[in-house]
């Protein structure tokens, strides 16, 4: 009986001559490999965190208690305008109330709020913000006001506020406030 390695041995013998001389490829490189995550700058997310909490602290600073009115104009805005807005003298368009909200829903209410009426030219809104006394999520550990210091805080910082004030007391006093928005500019 004939062996069966005798039989792969001719098979390749005849393919190798069915084929012709071979040359060897040239090595493939490989793939690249997973990119390495980009460094961070811990030293930079460090100071950022201490300078985010000596702000807190200067925040805390300058809260505004219970009783205490808001009061806030650009430099372009006359003391003569701001005082009618103290008097209530100007009308009021449109109004926010942020009883009951937390102070997150209270900030995205507000955004929004004040996004819409610059967006529909309103000129005076009203926002109204409590005074603090009542209720657990209105008042801070410290006794102060949440509600009324974001929105002092948010108004202060925003663009498109030229002045605020808290409202006379027929219009909710301390616990609300008269915002006068910068007039809408045509593109």
């Amino acid at each position: 009986m004939a062996d069966p390695r005798d039989d792969d041995e001719d098979d390749s013998e005849l393919f190798r001559a069915a084929i012709g001389p071979v040359r060897r490829l040239p090595e493939a490189t490989a793939p690249p490999g997973k990119p390495r995550p980009r460094p961070r700058a811990r030293m930079a997310e460090r100071d950022e965190a201490h300078a985010r909490e000596e702000f807190r602290h200067a925040l805390d600073a300058s809260l505004l208690e219970a009783g205490d009115a808001l009061s806030y104009r650009r430099d372009e805005v006359s003391p003569r305008l701001l005082q009618k807005l103290r008097r209530g003298e100007i009308a009021v368009q449109e109004e926010l109330d942020l009883h009951g909200a937390d102070t997150r829903e209270a900030e995205q209410l507000l955004r929004a709020f004040l996004h819409d009426a610059r967006q529909h030219g309103v000129g005076c809104v009203r926002i109204i913000h409590g005074k603090g006394l009542h209720g657990a999520a209105s008042v801070a550990s410290s006794g102060m006001p949440v509600l009324k210091n974001l929105v002092d805080r948010m108004l202060r910082h925003r663009a498109d506020v030229i002045a605020f004030h808290s409202a006379p007391p027929a219009q909710g006093g301390t616990g609300a406030v008269l915002v006068l928005l910068a007039p809408r500019r045509l593109r």
